[in-house]
């Protein structure tokens, strides 16, 4: 998935990582091998929100996060990398979030 998928500057690779308790997410430029932005539901602003980070109402309130903060540092347009999981469930509801957040992918 990720030889397909490469981060740059103006289109920045949005991967996730999912685990049984969390999930994670980053914005990535390959070229430069630096992170641009990286969240997850252990994130304070969401912690008091959730009791538990790993199902999918924990995932479509980090979507609408991610959204936000990328917005903030000017990247509308980014690549969906959902790092070798099923386009279902709680990547699912991450990715659709995001979305209606304002991101393009």
């Amino acid at each position: 998935m990720r030889k397909k998928l490469v981060g740059t500057s103006q289109l920045p690779r949005l991967c996730i990582y999912r685990s049984l308790s969390n999930l994670y997410a980053q914005l990535v430029d390959d070229t430069k091998g630096v992170t641009l932005l990286s969240i997850s539901t252990l994130y304070k602003d969401l912690r008091s929100q959730l009791k538990y980070g790993g199902n999918v109402k924990a995932a479509s309130l980090l979507g609408d996060l991610v959204a936000k903060k990328s917005k903030e540092k000017g990247f509308t347009k980014v690549c969906f990398d959902r790092g070798g999981n099923l386009y279902h469930g709680r990547v699912k509801a991450f990715a659709e979030a995001a979305r209606k957040g304002g991101l393009e992918f």
